[in-house]
């Protein structure tokens, strides 16, 4: 199984914008390859015979029914609002141009 290197973890970092020093780095790579290694055991166990399953025992959801009740209409619920723009809520830009 391929190993995850020292670049790997920081490029994931930065995707996650979590800020890592060089220690946490050199500490993280080898505890995220053990991690890996043992789902690739667990992988290996179950044979073609074993359906995959989320959940070892089956459950139902419960659903309600769709009601319609009286809500706010779009100038109600931006009437609050720090800045709206289009009938929508502006918010900050949190991504920039290079992800």
């Amino acid at each position: 199984m391929p190993e995850i290197s020292r670049d790997e973890v920081a490029h994931l970092a930065d995707l996650a914008r979590i800020d890592l020093d060089d220690a946490e780095l050199d500490h993280l790579a080898p505890q995220l390859n053990v991690i890996l290694e043992s789902v690739a055991s667990i992988r290996g166990v179950a044979g073609d015979d074993v359906p995959p399953t989320s959940h070892p025992i089956p459950l139902t959801n419960v659903f309600r029914e769709d009601v319609i009740t009286p809500s706010l209409t779009p100038e109600q619920a931006l009437s609050g609002a720090p800045e709206a723009e289009d009938g929508r809520f502006r918010v900050p830009r949190i991504l920039g141009d290079e992800q």
